[in-house]
């Protein structure tokens, strides 16, 4: 996003943000050691606290350059509205600490606490940027087609309701339910229009880019239709009931949209923008992660439907772990060779 703003505005100063960055790591990192040795003590607490006061020293420092762009940028409305997500979320995180510092854990309150945060953590923040920095890379604009900011509009109205998708095991009312049906068939006809307008009117875009770069966005593209397919499906009260109520399923979800749209999607805006000029060996690395990706949802997905019958799938435990350490040689070999990459070919 960073490197969308240094790309518009001519005199932009961008070390304003390397404090925040890294201010943001250390918290991070902090987090992953801190939560596993006491999970919510002290210092984890107290470093997930900052982490969050530093993303709104971000969001606020972001919108405020963002107001020097075109209005008519469509990315521009894409990143506000990511920065939102990410500022609400926090509210969920606050209640879970609350409620672990106070003792006063409600099973159904911290469920929906966790699943709040994620919400607007993954269909918010992180799938927002990443829209906003797709059409950033593409250069969309507003006025090209009038369906570009009809598109943003129905997505940012459909996510607030659309985190009930992810409580529908509560006892909602009728018209909340009908809400949540609603937002799910909003995004799910919003993209799938999206899409066919830009196949139509981006298509050279896509072809100039190298085999690889077009091969992981057509996965990123397919694995997003997926997901918002499973979420319109979830909206049927038998599949959501059996959906929370077998992990594998949970997980898979998860997986397909941390692994196979988000950090995929970044790879291709890396390399794509040639912030890392991509070889030989990265090709592999990334090839490889790819196909970790696929069979970590495929496996999943055979266990969580093996389970609906309560068929135990043998030795599933082992091949996820295999599939694991492809995901872990696949992204060692990617970060290797970028990191090399980098050092001999800065790409500032």
């Amino acid at each position: 996003m960073i490197y969308y703003l240094q790309s518009k505005i001519a005199e932009f100063q961008g070390n304003k943000y390397k404090k925040i960055i890294i201010t943001n790591l250390i918290c991070s990192y902090g987090m992953l050691v801190s939560f596993i040795i006491e999970g919510y003590g002290l210092v984890s607490i107290t470093l997930s606290t900052a982490s969050i006061l530093v993303s709104y020293i971000f969001a606020y420092r972001f919108i405020k350059d963002l107001k020097l762009l075109n209005d008519d940028l469509l990315a521009k409305s894409w990143f506000k509205a990511a920065l939102f997500f990410n500022v609400i979320s926090s509210f969920g995180t606050f209640y879970l600490a609350y409620m672990m510092a106070s003792k006063n854990v409600v099973q159904d309150w911290y469920l929906s606490s966790i699943y709040y945060y994620l919400h607007f953590q993954y269909n918010g923040w992180f799938f927002f940027a990443c829209m906003g920095l797709a059409f950033g890379f593409i250069n969309l604009r507003k006025s090209e087609h009038s369906f570009y900011e009809k598109s943003f509009k129905l997505f940012a109205a459909a996510c607030i309701p659309g985190y009930f998708l992810s409580t529908l095991w509560l006892d909602l009312p009728l018209w909340l339910y009908v809400l949540t049906v609603l937002a799910a068939i909003i995004q799910v006809f919003a993209w799938f229009k999206l899409l066919v307008i830009l196949l139509k009117t981006k298509r050279n875009s896509l072809e100039n880019h190298a085999p690889l770069l077009r091969f992981i966005l057509l996965f990123v593209g397919f694995a997003l239709s997926i997901k918002l397919l499973l979420q319109l499906g979830s909206t049927i009260p038998v599949i959501s009931q059996l959906a929370f109520e077998f992990r594998p399923i949970v997980i898979a979800y998860l997986h397909l949209v941390l692994l196979a749209i988000i950090t995929l999607f970044i790879l291709f805006y890396i390399y794509a923008n040639h912030l890392i000029f991509i070889n030989r060996k990265i090709k592999y690395g990334i090839v490889l992660f790819s196909i970790g990706v696929l069979l970590n949802e495929i496996v999943l997905a055979v266990q969580g439907f093996a389970s609906l019958s309560y068929t135990v799938i043998p030795f599933v435990n082992e091949i996820l772990f295999a599939v694991a350490v492809i995901l872990f040689i696949g992204i060692v070999i990617t970060s290797y060779f970028s990191i090399k990459k980098v050092k001999n070919n800065p790409p500032l």
